[in-house]
């Protein structure tokens, strides 16, 4: 519903501008003995995965405010998502989350090719009961003290991986909000054990190109304890299961202040970093849009993923994870897709060898500082110019909103009740 001539047209109202922003911050760049083309290049090779969920309106636990034009099922979904990409050339794959985006692999292939999207990792829900369920996870999933929760439980991530195998997916990703919620509710070593054990059969169903990929929360459905609390337990989960099995990182999903760029050094060290969960918070686990309240927090993180670049065998899968309570989710994805190549952009200005210099020699405020010249260059004109090379619109949201994207959808498309709550 983006046609090629309305992406062109504003191109056209956009690109002197764009050009000549580029060629001076070449100029500038150069003087720092930084090639602006090889940066260009890299960003435009970037690539992070939508989640299928992200282009629905999301919800808290006390309301949800339905948009226009939502996605009916997967095949809305993906729609959607094609346009992200068609826009922004930095989402070309997208995330399923089974049972929400269920459907015959055939129909979701076809889509996908239609579209020129592709599959990243699967995502099991084992943290709401779904209709006519047999067993309920009210009190967990995979370490349920019942011996048939936890088989049900198991036999649903691998249906998941069965269908990731028939579309082109090659990860599977699992959180539980398995956990406590007053002291002495559940043994902590038993529960563990019992995840552990369910874990496992799950890890030998992958096939041999996969990845499993274990997420940590503090809290939230369980406030007390939860399974998988920590970067440190998932890391010790990881190494129980396998070779094929890795930490994924949220970024909301720390407690306030932690310090994630170092977790990410250390999971990178101990070659157990997986993937990324891209968003941003206030307080807690808010899935906000990715750098919308500590872009510096971001940049930080890639300026770790960077310095890791330099082994070829280093290849951490990247996907957003936020809920648009109160924005148009597509425009949020296309801005969040842009922050996170953005901030990958900018790690990749920082003068390494100087660094590495300063940090040898203890010199703190010029070590510091080579970060900040990275993360305070302005590189929106390489983003600019990555995106109208690929074929994208220089402004994304501009485009978007003088395509009438949503007013079409919306006449195709019935409204949604706003009725109950709910986080998605």
């Amino acid at each position: 519903m983006i046609s090629n001539d309305s992406i062109e047209k504003c191109n056209d109202a956009d690109f002197v501008n764009a050009r000549a922003d580029y060629n001076a911050l070449g100029d500038h760049l150069a003087r720092r003995n930084i090639h602006i083309g090889q940066i260009k290049d890299k960003v435009a090779a970037y690539g992070v995965a939508i989640p299928s969920w992200g282009v629905g309106t999301g919800g808290t636990r006390f309301a949800r405010f339905p948009g226009v034009g939502e996605p009916r099922d997967i095949f809305d979904k993906l729609d959607d998502c094609s346009v992200v990409q068609r826009l922004t050339r930095a989402t070309p794959s997208v995330s399923l989350h089974i049972p929400w985006d269920k459907a015959p692999a055939s129909d979701l292939n076809a889509k996908a090719e239609q579209l020129g999207l592709s599959f990243d990792a699967m995502n099991s829900n084992t943290f709401q009961d779904q209709l006519n369920q047999k067993h309920s996870y009210k009190y967990g999933s995979l370490s349920n003290t019942d011996a048939g929760t936890r088989q049900q439980a198991v036999e649903h991530n691998i249906e998941c991986i069965e269908l990731g195998a028939a579309i082109g997916s090659k990860a599977l990703t699992v959180w539980v909000g398995d956990g406590s919620n007053f002291p002495g509710q559940s043994h902590f070593t038993q529960q563990l054990n019992r995840y552990l054990d369910s874990a496992k059969q799950v890890y030998a169903a992958l096939p041999d190109d996969w990845r499993l990929l274990t997420e940590h929360k503090m809290y939230e459905p369980a406030f007390y304890s939860t399974v998988v609390q920590d970067w440190g337990s998932n890391y010790l989960i990881a190494n129980e299961l396998g070779d094929k099995a890795f930490c994924l990182v949220d970024l909301g999903h720390h407690a306030p202040n932690v310090n994630i760029e170092m977790i990410v050094a250390r999971l990178i060290h101990f070659g157990k970093l997986g993937g990324f969960h891209f968003n941003d918070s206030k307080y807690g686990d808010d899935d906000l849009d990715t750098g919308s309240i500590d872009p510096y927090r971001l940049f930080l993180v890639f300026n770790e993923l960077v310095e890791a670049e330099q082994d070829p065998s280093f290849k951490p899968m990247h996907m957003l994870d936020q809920s648009h309570n109160v924005t148009d989710p597509i425009e949020s994805l296309m801005v969040s897709a842009m922050e996170v190549q953005r901030a990958y952009a900018q790690a990749l200005l920082v003068d390494r060898f100087a660094l590495a210099d300063y940090q040898e020699n203890n010199d703190a405020l010029m070590a510091t500082n080579a970060l900040k010249a990275g993360f305070r260059t302005d590189v929106e004109p390489i983003l600019r110019m990555a995106r109208y090379e690929n074929g994208g619109a220089i402004d994304p949201v501009a485009a978007y909103r003088t395509s009438g994207y949503r007013a079409k959808v919306a006449e195709q498309r019935p409204a949604v009740s706003g009725v109950g709550g709910g986080i998605v």
